[in-house]
């Protein structure tokens, strides 16, 4: 890495965590993540900086692997935790799990220790990687666009401060510096996509600083898409967790444009991290401007005389878990619980005797409210009936909503 890459490094931490009191990063022990650690060690000046490696456990060494990263930490004064994490099953796409283990496991680990976000390690190379994967599936707009530089999910933000720097460079810098790091064997095994396409790029003799312009030139347009669906959106009303969009501005807009308020508007009302899958979108906005009622991804979408009303879905609610803290089904925020008492899905038994119309609510909506329990015993349905004893406040408000248009 030469200086020039090395002082863009500590410049994209200026500009993404300059204001930030702390910092966590990840390090895997590879090329990438190692110089950003050893770069962003020299930037700290005096903020809180940490590190964590995440162990999956998917091959022999890890462990020592990980080991290797802790000492290195410590050399640069940096405290440094292991986050191990055990495959619960053997079904699905096990490169798409440990990704989502991964951040679960360093936003979790971030947010113990007070750090407001996670710096990681991905280049120019990730970049022009996954611009070739996604051509190869198919992928729209949002999918070929370069990776952010920020982003938040799994409540948390996540910082790429060295997009802008190629794997080579890093890896050179290191050498020059006589500092080891370790070659994961995986990133040879072309049982992967990534690597696959990593392997394509060489053997076409493809420039890696130019997919990575590429990519960065179909962001914009992502960004101006959506800029039009929060112009598009910006009437949307939110109340008492659910959020109404109007119909007739949504059917004077563009397929693409709908799509992308349906996606933030579905993820808004249930917390998720994803969006739901572009066919069932696909087959919902069709259903929607029909006036249907739809179901997708755990949000009913409802027609009313001028808007749609997306809310939870009922059986989704009933399905969360109980909460006895502070948040539920990652939409409520609850203050006031008592030793036994829990909040769960209101369901639809009881609401024949909460005049649940009075409220406003839809039939479905007030079944997936938030109750207060004890036991099987309802003791409150604060949203169908005033309940002083606790207080529940969504965790989103309609800037939000706003916020997730946007979204990268």
């Amino acid at each position: 890495m030469t200086p020039d890459a090395a002082a863009r490094i500590r410049a994209a931490l200026d500009r993404l965590a300059g204001d930030l009191p702390a910092l966590g990063l990840a390090v895997s022990g590879g090329g990438d993540s190692v110089a950003l650690m050893h770069v962003a060690a020299g930037w700290a000046r005096g903020r809180r900086v940490m590190v964590a490696t995440v162990d999956h456990g998917l091959r022999d060494g890890s462990a020592a692997e990980a080991e290797e990263v802790a000492r290195a930490a410590r050399a640069l004064g940096l405290p440094h935790a292991t986050l191990l994490w055990r495959r619960d099953t053997q079904a699905g796409n096990l490169m798409a799990q440990a990704r989502d283990a991964r951040l679960r496991l360093l936003s979790g680990w971030a947010q113990r220790n007070a750090l407001p976000a996670v710096a990681l390690g991905h280049t120019a190379n990730d970049l022009a990687e996954t611009l070739v994967m996604r051509l190869a599936r198919g992928s729209g707009v949002d999918g070929l666009s370069a990776m952010a530089d920020w982003r938040d999910a799994f409540d948390m933000r996540w910082l790429r401060p060295v997009l802008d720097v190629g794997r080579a460079e890093l890896r050179d810098w290191l050498r020059t510096r006589q500092i080891d790091w370790i070659d994961d064997p995986t990133n040879d095994n072309a049982d992967y996509d990534r690597v696959r396409a990593r392997q394509a790029i060489a053997s076409l003799g493809l420039d890696v600083a130019g997919l990575a312009r590429s990519a960065a030139h179909i962001a914009e347009a992502r960004d101006a898409l959506a800029d039009y669906a929060a112009l598009v959106s910006k009437e949307a009303e939110a109340r008492q967790g659910s959020l109404t969009l109007s119909r007739a501005a949504l059917r004077e807009a563009p397929p693409e444009i709908r799509r992308r308020i349906l996606v933030a508007a579905c993820r808004w009302v249930t917390g998720a991290d994803y969006p739901p899958r572009r066919a069932t979108l696909t087959h919902a906005l069709a259903a929607v401007m029909a006036q249907g009622r739809v179901t997708m991804d755990g949000a009913m979408i409802s027609p009313t005389a001028t808007g749609l009303r997306f809310t939870r879905e009922a059986a989704a609610a009933l399905r969360s878990p109980p909460a006895t803290g502070a948040i539920w089904d990652r939409r409520w925020r609850i203050e006031g619980l008592a030793p036994g008492q829990h909040v769960a899905a209101l369901g639809p038994g009881p609401l024949s005797r909460l005049s649940w119309r009075d409220s406003g609510l839809l039939r479905d909506e007030a079944a997936a409210s938030p109750g207060i329990w004890q036991g099987q015993a309802l003791l409150a349905a604060p949203l169908l009936r005033e309940a002083p004893e606790w207080t529940l406040r969504p965790l989103r408000a309609a800037s939000d909503f706003r916020r997730l248009v946007k979204a990268h």
